[in-house]
């Protein structure tokens, strides 16, 4: 029983977990989308000499920009590097006392270098973006204060 079960979580959380995650992820879209739709469609109805396309700009979603894109890659890879940073310390920590297995040791230790490596790649990635997207982030930037 005990092995059923060792086998049935890895498989839960690699499989199932993501699909759901993934499904919410649809619903939710979609249910933001029929909303929008009823709010276009209510408004059609009360004033058919509506802008149909300036209300739609006014309940669409707002894009994330290029700054605020790269901005979150900067916070996940610092979260990430930090994360793998700590349990790498705990690993040396555990290793300097001892009393744990040898595994567990191990597995902190394979964690740590795997949240290590996600943060320095997203760390890369917001420098290298940063310094690719530069025009376009002050392109965008002018647009919005021109707008406004």
């Amino acid at each position: 029983m005990e092995g059923i079960i060792a086998l049935l979580i890895p498989i839960a959380c690699g499989c199932i977990l993501p699909i759901f995650a993934i499904w919410m992820g649809v619903r939710k879209e979609m249910n933001e989308t029929n909303t929008r739709t009823q709010i276009a469609l209510a408004a059609i109805e009360k004033n058919p000499d509506l802008d149909l396309e300036e209300l739609m700009n006014k309940i669409s979603p707002k894009k994330k920009l290029l700054k605020e894109k790269l901005l979150g890659k900067l916070l996940a890879g610092n979260i990430t590097t930090l994360l793998g940073l700590g349990f790498l310390g705990y690993y040396a920590y555990l290793c300097y006392v001892g009393g744990n297995s040898l595994v567990d040791n191990n597995m902190l230790c394979f964690a740590g270098v795997v949240l290590l490596g996600v943060g320095i790649a997203l760390l890369v990635n917001y420098y290298v973006g940063k310094k690719m997207l530069a025009k376009e982030m002050e392109a965008e930037q002018a647009k919005l204060l021109e707008q406004a």
